[in-house]
């Protein structure tokens, strides 16, 4: 979902290996008019989700910076500033 300049992605359910395909076809997805990537991955079932996405993408050229938020069950992927 794409509002406002975030895209919304949602991990639930997902493995780290289908997580990881899906964020980078996001990635590749976002247009000049996408800022931010959030990524929904959950912190009651474990935090493996979270670790990948936070470990991974914290070095991706795409990626400006991560921020992390009250929801602690969501990173954002910062691409660009407002």
């Amino acid at each position: 979902m794409v509002s406002g300049g975030t895209v919304t992605l949602d991990l639930h359910g997902m493995t780290c290996a289908q997580a990881q395909v899906a964020i980078d076809a996001a990635l590749r997805r976002a247009g000049r008019g996408v800022y931010r990537i959030e990524v929904i991955h959950g912190y009651h079932r474990g935090s493996a989700l979270r670790d990948m996405v936070r470990r991974t993408y914290a070095a991706h050229p795409r990626v400006k910076r991560l921020e992390m938020g009250m929801n602690l069950g969501a990173t954002e992927l910062v691409l660009r500033e407002y």
